[in-house]
């Protein structure tokens, strides 16, 4: 049976401690028959993450808020979380070390809706988690492409993130699927990859054309050989037969 508590510690004087006190009043919890403990702080106008998150936190909703960034540390206490929730806030930077902590437990996180335009793989600090990048303002630069291998996207939303801005805007990046980006250009340097894909399949048809010259020549020469000893093989069997003139010049 589900167990439905409001956090009024704050009031009780449990966590008067904490700054950030006042912003876990608000919230709501509810137990699972497993164990499972859910804190869902969705659409409270909350502009930070709370400190005093209950260590056994499994699913933390935090969503529809007015966070604008994620300090360091904000989840370290948290190694039962398994889905985090931060979507529809205004998060425009992830700290670096801001999920610290979660890089054995994390499944699921979403950082859908919000203002993030750059991933650093310093924030990420390994996570393994299926992640929801949608409905961002990417920008797709060497730090991008970067961090996105160390993610499992969503595959549900593969196509929905996307490139509004680049360093290579004048040739079709702006617009374009973060992933198929990333995988024809290498923005480190802004080279498209299929330039070398090119240069190899120019170097194996030089290569196929050398070897079919090959084959001829020896062909050829086979043929050339096989005629002469034809040839040979006559004057020995009619040695009075004379031999054919040699072909004179005009």
């Amino acid at each position: 049976m589900a167990l439905v508590l409001v956090l009024l510690l704050w009031s009780s004087g449990a966590w008067a401690g904490s700054s950030s006190a006042v912003s876990v009043r608000v919230c709501q919890g509810s137990e699972s028959p497993s164990g499972f403990f859910t804190l869902r702080c969705s659409s409270r106008a909350l502009t930070q993450v709370p400190a005093a998150v209950p260590v056994h936190t499994v699913r933390l909703l935090l969503d529809r808020n007015l966070l604008r960034s994620v300090p360091p540390n904000a989840f370290a206490h948290l190694h039962r979380l398994e889905t985090l929730d931060l979507s529809h806030n205004k998060l425009s930077s992830l700290d670096p070390g801001c999920f610290r902590g979660l890089s054995g437990s994390l499944r699921f996180l979403d950082l859908s809706s919000n203002q993030l335009s750059v991933l650093e793989l310093a924030s990420l600090g390994g996570l393994q988690a299926r992640t929801n990048l949608t409905h961002n303002p990417w920008h797709c630069n060497c730090s991008t492409q970067e961090a996105l291998p160390e993610l499992q996207l969503d595959p549900l939303s593969l196509n929905d993130v996307i490139c509004q801005s680049s360093n290579i805007p004048n040739l079709g990046a702006v617009g374009a699927p973060v992933l198929v980006l990333v995988q024809d250009w290498d923005l480190c340097e802004s080279v498209r990859k299929q330039v070398d894909l090119v240069m190899l399949l120019t170097m194996g048809v030089w290569f196929l054309a050398l070897v079919l010259f090959f084959f001829f020549y020896v062909h050829q020469n086979q043929v050339h050989a096989q005629r002469h000893l034809q040839y040979i093989k006559t004057m020995h069997m009619n040695p009075d037969m004379e031999p054919e003139p040699e072909p004179t010049q005009d």
